[in-house]
Parts: structure tokens; sequence; C-alpha cells
């Protein structure tokens, strides 16, 4: 049997963690949009789409960050590279990917392109991207005309509608990065004519400085210049930085070098002197144009392209090579082809340690949903303080009163893991924390980083809030940081044989502030009932939560409180854990999990007070309680994930965690049973499992099988693609009567697209599929099953009520939400139905695009069409099915006594 290969990427990532070899300094980390963004934003209005628009991005500098075509850049964005192409008839280089904004789109912003994210290394060390560029011009207009002339109701008009693919009149451009050290990047550009006629195509590699001279603050500016090329390079351009250095570009192919500065066309914009000649759209200029004088003859600036032009054949090919180094090289591609070689089998060989026994579909699925969570990696760049008071651009008086005022102490120049990079090119901190558990599959520092980075003082607010997304930073986003803490925790024990407790230790101080300000800010009553509002919950509800309702009345959240109790236990689990570091840490686990006591004692109610339970017993569900002034609850009727979210408030402690804490060990025996006031809501069972563990839980196991008879009914919440957000009783159980303090009140099952724009715009929840909480739900089952064990089983619906235990309701769960990507029988997978024309198409068919959210029906993908920041996750959920050797409950059967609950997946 011969001997597996090394796993040389793993290699890197010990390296980059030691910090013997920078292997991060290079990734993708520009963005595919930067304009349309706050930052770049300086209207009096705040209206960020219409002040920077994708039309003027050609000419105008950005102030924060860059974007471009298949890119990268190093980690603080000193220096770019990336495509621009034209195919002889658009009216303007492709530079940048097109799409509408929020007002354009009849169902919110959307990217109008066709590219894909199909491999990647984490150290970026391996990188493959794939664009198609239409042959024809591409269709600008009518991408705008047409959405604009449909209603909410009609789905969007996308690139693949307009027919600019047809008999495959277009061009595959295949990009490649191949690292041959940190600081020599080598890269191949494949462009295939897929059409049955010769057609032309200009190419122009783009490398820049983002513009940081233009800030007033006394910058060396750098500069690029052409030099002179050594043997094999058909031209080089040297590339000077006061702080990153001095790298050269080498070209393979004969190219005419143009140069120009990275400045605003100001005459163009605002009709005022250009600083230069010589201005961003120079290449737009001399290219499409004709405009000669555009570009400087002197063949130096701070931004430059190599312009070839191509005929290619029918089903044919040109290939460019190039080589970005810190180091001059005398055969710069004397090692490209072996660098790009061993770096594909390398990148092989990672995703076939990960994930050796799958099979040829669920391998691509993880391998490309992993590649997007490379890809998204993103520098962010905001400087709140300077924003609000302004630079070279002096903003608005308006400003000060507007958005994030009250944040100035928000410095973020980081590389962070983004949604989507053209859609939500910011960081959203509770997708962050949903994105980690995928992260800590391909690295777990880097997840770890991402965690802790959220919880630094550069963007936690004094008082304690973690910033929700730049559009609002005061937003309330669901308290899942501490859970996506426990999740890198305990990946990184299954990967490296120990926990990290520096790690634990640090984010639980600054948690401890975080929970501070759920308790003091979103529970307005002191009651232990929280009020956070959106949530990001757009549109899970009878009216918009973010809104106040009249005087005197309050929502109490089943679904906020059911997050606070989780955030509770997850920091009572942390505290025990750093007990096995300092036993000192045992008060703090008592002082949370009495916080947990507290909140699960609120949402049983109270009897002498008339307020009645979160739980309504009658119907089996956690329901919101609108409370009006004279004090009286009244429940909401609505089956949404709102009343399944305390299934989340879900933790196991086991003897191990005990061992340290004597006196918490008390504690969890003066309050076996858990009943407060004779309420039904569990806070603790009334036994210890075989293992001497505790489950400690909102819901027990009387009231679960309830709780699941909806959840596994497919005429409610079960979908076959996984949990729906809203249940499908609502589709005729509209009509929910009046409700004081909002009215007549109406809850709709919509499957696909909202069909109001009341509560998000293009919102994500009113009856399709979400993957981060499906995925909570399979982990919240899996901790059930661990401490229940295989002998509880319940009645499933969709089985005609055969019974089924936990571990096998997860797993049903789990995979329906992978069958999204899974082709049915050789027809497209449910997820990529709209684009099923293409799925007989060899170069279409492999080509995944992960999107938003899912319809409740058909699993349709739904929203932003790279949104691999959350459904990423799917990556964990296709490892489960595999690798039942890092499930949570494994090693138990081996009569492993204090097992940790460890998961990977």
């Amino acid at each position: 049997m011969s001997e597996a290969p090394n796993n040389a990427e793993r290699e890197r990532l010990e390296a980059a963690r030691s910090r013997s070899a920078d292997w991060r300094l290079w990734g993708p980390y520009l963005a595919e949009r930067a304009w349309g963004t706050v930052r770049e934003d300086y209207s009096p209005d705040g209206t960020a789409w219409e002040y920077f628009t994708h039309d003027q991005a050609r000419s105008r500098a950005y102030r924060w960050s860059e974007d471009g075509l298949g890119g990268i850049c190093d980690r603080e964005q000193r220096l770019c590279f990336a495509l621009a192409l034209w195919n002889g008839r658009d009216p303007n280089l492709k530079e940048r990917a097109f799409g509408l904004t929020g007002h354009q789109g009849n169902r919110g912003e959307d990217v109008k392109e066709c590219y894909f994210y199909l491999d990647a290394l984490p150290t970026a060390s391996y990188l493959r991207y794939l664009y198609k560029y239409p042959q024809a011009p591409f269709p600008y207009g009518a991408l705008v005309e047409e959405n604009a002339r449909r209603s909410r109701e009609d789905p969007p008009f996308q690139l693949t509608d307009t027919g600019c693919f047809d008999a495959q009149r277009y061009w595959d451009v295949d990009v490649f990065y191949s690292k041959a050290g940190p600081r020599e990047i080598h890269i191949r550009i494949y462009l295939k004519n897929r059409g049955p006629d010769a057609a032309e195509i200009h190419l122009l590699p783009t490398l820049w400085f983002r513009n940081i001279w233009s800030w007033g603050d006394d910058v060396q500016p750098p500069v690029l210049q052409a030099t002179t090329a050594p043997d094999g390079a058909a031209w080089t351009v040297e590339a000077q930085h006061p702080t990153l250095g001095t790298y050269h570009l080498y070209g393979s192919h004969p190219a005419e070098l143009l140069f120009t500065e990275n400045d605003s066309n100001a005459a163009l914009l605002w009709g005022t002197p250009n600083p230069s000649p010589y201005v961003k759209d120079a290449f737009h200029r001399r290219v499409v144009q004709g405009e000669k004088a555009a570009v400087n003859p002197a063949l130096t600036g701070t931004k430059c392209a190599a312009w070839s032009h191509w005929t290619v054949g029918p089903d044919q090919h040109a290939m460019v090579d190039l080589v970005l180094s810190a180091e001059p090289l005398d055969a710069p591609f004397a090692r490209s082809e072996r660098t790009l070689s061993v770096r594909q089998s390398e990148t092989t060989v990672f995703y076939d340690d990960l994930l050796p026994e799958a099979g040829a579909t669920d391998h691509r699925i993880l391998r490309q949903a992993l590649a997007g969570m490379v890809w998204t990696q993103q520098f962010y760049h905001y400087d709140v303080e300077r924003w609000l008071d302004g630079d070279q651009l002096p903003p608005p008086e308006s400003r000060r009163q507007g958005r994030n005022r009250h944040w100035r102490h928000l410095k973020a120049h980081d590389i962070i893991s983004m949604p989507d990079a053209w859609e939500y090119p910011w960081f959203a901190a509770w997708d962050l924390a949903y994105h980690c558990p995928a992260l800590a599959l391909l690295d777990v520092d880097f997840a770890k980083h991402q965690i802790e980075l959220m919880l630094s003082d550069r963007y936690l607010h004094p008082n304690g809030q973690i910033p929700a997304y730049e559009w609002g930073f005061d937003d309330a986003n669901p308290p899942v940081h501490a859970q996506g803490a426990l999740k890198v925790f305990r990946a990184e024990r299954v990967q490296r044989g120990t926990g990290d407790l520096d790690f634990l230790q640090r984010v639980f101080h600054k948690l401890l502030l975080n929970l501070a300000w759920w308790i003091n800010r979103k529970d307005a009553d002191g009651h232990n009932l929280f009020e956070g509002g959106f949530l990001g919950l757009d549109n899970i509800s009878v009216y918009d939560r973010s809104h106040p309702l009249p005087p005197g009345h309050s929502l109490k959240q089943a679904d906020a409180t059911g997050w606070m109790a989780m955030f509770s236990l997850d920091m009572t689990v942390i505290a025990l854990e750093l007990c096995a570091k300092d036993r000192n840490y045992e008060a703090m686990a008592i002082h949370c999990y009495k916080q947990f006591l507290a909140i699960g004692e609120a949402i049983a109610g109270n009897p002498e007070t008339g307020m009645p339970s979160l739980w309504d017993e009658e119907k089996g569900f956690f329901m919101d309680l609108l409370v009006t002034p004279d004090g009286v609850g009244h429940r909401i009727e609505v089956y949404s994930w709102v009343g399944l979210i305390p299934l989340f408030a879900t933790e196991i402690v086991d003897r191990r965690l005990l061992a340290n804490a004597p006196r918490f060990a008390d504690l969890l025996s003066a309050h076996k049973g858990g009943l407060f006031r004779g309420s039904t809501v569990c806070l603790c069972p009334d036994w210890e499992n075989d293992r001497g563990e505790h489950l400690l839980a909102l819901v027990d196991h009387t009231m679960l099988p309830r709780i699941l008879e909806r959840l596994l009914d497919e005429e409610q919440f079960l979908s076959p693609f996984g949990i729906r957000s809203v249940s499908r009783i609502h589709a005729t159980q509209t009509h929910l009567g009046r409700i004081p303090g909002i009215g007549e009140a109406l809850m709709e099952y919509v499957p696909g697209e909202s069909n109001s724009p009341l509560f998000g715009g293009n919102s994500n929840w009113r009856g399709p599929i979400w993957l981060p909480t499906n995925y909570s739900l399979v982990h919240a089952l899996e901790k059930y099953h661990r401490f229940l064990g295989p002998d509880f089983q319940v009645p499933v619906a969709c089985k005609q009520g055969q019974r089924l235990n936990l571990a096998e309701i997860a797993t049903l769960i789990a995979e329906r939400l992978v069958d999204l990507y899974r082709p049915p029988n050789g027809t497209p997978p449910p997820a990529l139905v709209r684009e099923g024309h293409l799925h007989d198409d060899v170069h279409w068919r492999d080509l995944l695009s992960f999107y938003e959210y899912f319809h409740g029906e058909t699993g349709e993908g739904l929203g932003a069409a790279h949104q691999t920041g959350w459904t990423g996750l799917i990556a964990n959920l296709v490892m489960r099915r595999y690798r039942k050797d890092v499930t949570p409950w494994s090693g138990l059967d081996q009569g492993t006594e204090a097992a940790p609950i460890d998961e990977i997946a």
C-alpha cells in the first residue's frame, strides 16, 4: 500500500500559524464591487446606491477600497491585480462585474454576471476563477430596462435570460493563481472561445495601487514603471511602494503597456480640472474610444495594463502567463508550469484528506462551497471617525446625525469573511459567526481570528454592542458569537487534539460585555424577555419589528429570548471549559447559568401578574407575546423560526467539565426539574444520563416531541429541502385576528421571494429555506440525541409515522439540505433549476452558484447568487454524512466516560 502524499497546504497553514512564512500576504481580497457602498457615500441623504454608481466606477477613484474582475491583492490592499476585457463590441471595458442597485432591481440588488469560484486553498496558494463573457454586446440596457418593467411578483431578469449565451457564443475566461512562495505568484489566463466562429477579444491584465496619496496625509506616492524584461519575458512592470516594497509583474506574451494614474476624471464627473491628464478611465478611452493621448507615453503611473488583442478560432483558446514577484527573476516563467501543476495536485490532496470517502457529486459540492469561502475573504477598510468628519471630500452636515454616528471608535483595516463579494461586500456580524464553522474546516486559525476581530477594541462598542453591518452598526443581530467561538474551539480540539483555552479566555471577557449590553439594552422592562427587533428575521412576523409599537405596548420575542438563552448557556459552557485553566471561572459559569435560569423562568410566565408563558402548552409551540399598557400579554399565533429558535438553547455538561466546578455541580442538583411557578418549561433535566451528563435546555423530553410533530410534517415546516422559515400552515391560516397595538394581523406562507417590501425589500425569510438556522437546528438535535440516546424516538409524519431517533431526524434534515445541490436522476440540481436549460451543456452543468436562500417548495436558489458566506455551511453538512468520527457523540460507544462535545461538521 503506497504512502499517502504529504498535505502541503496543511504544512503551509502551520508555517503561517508559526509566522515562519507569510502565506496569507496575498489572496483574493479584492472585492467584486466597491461602488454603491456606505463607505463611498458622501451624499446628504445617505443614498449610497445612487451616489456612486457602476457607470461612474471606471472614472472615479475609490476612497476606501478597490474592486476588480477575478482579482487579488495584498492583505492591506496596497497593490491590486485583476482582469479587464473587451469583446470589441461593448460600450466600455469589462473591468468589474455589473449589477443592479437595490432600487433598480425588481428583487433588490442583484449581480447580472456569470462567474464562479471553482477552487481555492485556504492560503490562496492555488485559486481558480471562471468568468463567462458574451461575444455579443453585453446587454446592460436590456437588463436595466426589463427588470424595471417587472413587478415584485415576477422573477428577476438575469443575464442567462437575455440570449447572450445562445449557440455558445461566449468566452470562458479561466484564471489560475498559484504561489511558488508567499511573494511569488504565477498567473495563467485561458481565453476559450466556446462559439462556432472565430472571435476577437482584448485582454488587459491590470496592476494598480489603491489610492491613498490623495487623502492629504503626506503619503509618498507609489509608482509603476516599465523596465527591461529578462529572457523569456515579453515585458516587465516594476511596482514600488513605500511600505509593501518592490514587486515585478512579468508577461510572457507581446502586449502594449498602458499607464495612467488611479485618480478620478474630475473633468468628466464634476466639470473641474483634472490633477493630471492621465486619469482612472484612460484604458477605457484608449482601447474602446481609440484616444491615444489618454495614456502616459512615459510608461509610468499608478495604474497599468498590458493590452493584447486576440482572434481565436471556434473551440480554441489563447493562453497567457504572468508572474508577480517581490524578487527580480532572471527566468520568471521557468517554473510556471510546475508550480501550477504541483499546486493543483496539492489542492486535490487537501480536499481528499478533508473528505476521503465522498462520491464525485458531494465532493464537488464541498470543494466549490469552500472555494467560495476563500474567495469571499475581503479587505475591509472603514475608519468611521474619518468618514464622519471627512477627508478630501467634506461630508454633508446631515451626516453628523446620520448612520453610524455612534461608532466613531470603529477602525477597520482587515481581511474579513464577507457574505458575498458583490451583493454584500461588507461584514455582517451574525453572518460572520455562521461562516466560522465552514471556515474552521479549512483554516481554524483564520476562523478564530474572525471571531476575535469583531470583539476587538476596534470593532466592539465600548458599551458592549457588536457592530451589525455598515448600513447600520446600531442594528441588533442575534447574539451568536459565543456559539461561533465554541464551534471553532471544538473544531480545533478535534483537528489538533487540544483546544485553545487562551482563545476562549480572550473571547469570554469580551463576550461578557456583549451579554451585559443585551441584558441592559434589549430587555426594556427587566423581565428577562427580550425585544431584539429586526434580528435579521425580515418577514417572519406580522409586522415590521424594527418599528416601534404604540406607547405602552411591547413585544416579547420568543426568538430574541431563545437566542439570549442560548447565549447564556454558551457562556456557561465556555466558563466551565476555562475552569480547567483557572477555577476562578466557576463563579462566572454560575453567574451565566443563573442568567439562563432567569430567562427560563420568564419564558415560563408569571401567573401572579397574569403574564402568560411564551410556550403555548395547548399548541405545543413558542410564540411572541404582545404586552399591552395594562400588563396583559397576548400570544401571536405564528408558526415560524420565531418559535423554533428556543430549541437552540441546548448544551450538555459532562463529568469532565463538572470535575473542576464542584459548586456548579451543586447548583445543578439544586435545580433538578427546573420548574418555576408550575410551568412546563424545562431548565435542567430531572436526571443524568448513564454517562453522568446533564442536558441544559429550554425544551425538555416532553416538549421536544410536540415541536417535532410540526417540524417533521411536510404540510407544515418540513420541505423536501430542509425546514421552511414559516410553516406552510399559514398558506390557509393567514388571518390571525386583531392584535392590540398592531391591528388586524396577517401571516402568509410565501415559499419564494417576498411579496411585500414592508420587512426588508427582497426578504429572505418568509417561506424559503435558509441554511444557518437549519444548521443550528441539526446541531441542537444532535446534542439532544447525545443526551437522550438512540432509544429516544418519535413518530415522523413524513415517514408515515415511523419512529426515528434524534440522530436519524438530524440526518433526514441535513440530507434534504444537501439535496439542494445534488442532481436528481440526471436533471439539474433543485437550487439551479433556473439555469436548467444549461444543464446539458458540459461547460455549465458542474458549475455551482451558492444562493442566499431557497424556495420552500422547489428548492430553487433565490437572492444573491454567490452567497458562499453562510450557504458555505452546506460543506459542513456534506462532511457530516461521511465523517461520523467527528460527530458530537463520537467515541461514546467505546466507553469514553467524559468525551468532550467536539464537532467539526
